[in-house]
């Protein structure tokens, strides 16, 4: 287990809401701010993976909800954002992690992989982000920390070959979230992105390629990688910073990760 950084439960009576909840990052974040006090919702396709993470969390003395939703389908996430609202209370904590990850030559065209990266990588996050700004802004009004994290990736900056596509994405979620803050913090509301390494998680699942694949399965088996509960510690940091205090975008690696 990953060490700690925060003890008690310095997010009580905060209303969390985790995109991209079935697996990895996003389930180990939304276990982790329920451990700290938060009344978490819980977004992802799979009903039975959010099913079943909330019965953990409950087993362990929180509060959790399930919404299966596609963050793609824009009127669909405004109504799991009402649906939350009415049912935890109004959200203050937004973590846009929900993504995927497809590897390809350029000249391959694998145009169905590149729109389902955009789609979800990009389309997806504005979608939360359209939904849920006027409760982060309503919490951030009334006095209250006002979070909206995504996960971006050091493939933002990193130049590797036939990441084009999903780098790309990955930097319109940097970048945007450098811009969202020239709007949103002199609201109050803090703007972040954390950008992991390589994590242990499923997402290289969804890689075919040959030349990705080894480069992954060898940083995994080679050095000590990132756990989901590294990543979600950070986050959960981040949010329990004091409420003048924004950490905008921290970079977070295996220390043996060179590329």
């Amino acid at each position: 287990m990953p060490a700690t950084l925060l003890t008690g439960t310095p997010l009580t009576g905060r209303v969390a809401v985790v995109s991209g909840a079935s697996s990895g990052i996003g389930a180990a974040t939304a276990q982790r701010l329920a451990e700290l006090g938060a009344r978490v919702a819980v977004l992802a396709r799979r009903k039975d993976r959010l099913e079943a993470l909330v019965e953990t969390v409950r087993a362990a003395g929180g509060t959790a909800l399930a919404v299966p939703v596609d963050v793609t389908d824009r009127d669909a996430v405004h109504a799991a954002a009402a649906r939350i609202a009415d049912q935890l209370g109004r959200p203050d904590l937004v973590f846009n992690n929900a993504g995927v990850q497809h590897v390809s030559g350029i000249e391959e065209l694998r145009l169905d992989d590149w729109q389902r990266q955009i789609d979800l990588n990009v389309t997806g996050v504005m979608n939360m982000i359209g939904a849920f700004l006027p409760h982060l802004t309503a919490a951030a009004d009334d006095g209250r920390p006002a979070d909206l994290i995504s996960t971006s990736s050091i493939a933002a900056t990193r130049i590797l070959a036939k990441f084009q596509v999903y780098s790309g994405t990955k930097a319109y979620i940097s970048h945007l979230t450098r811009l969202l803050r020239v709007e949103l913090g002199p609201r109050n509301v803090r703007v972040a992105t954390i950008e992991p390494g390589m994590v242990d998680t499923e997402l290289p699942d969804h890689v075919d390629d040959p030349d990705a694949s080894a480069l992954m399965a060898g940083l995994i088996n080679d050095i000590d990688v990132l756990r989901a509960a590294d990543v979600a510690e950070t986050v959960a940091f981040m949010a329990a910073a004091p409420r003048h205090v924004n950490l905008t975008e921290i970079t977070i690696l295996p220390t043996a990760q060179a590329i």
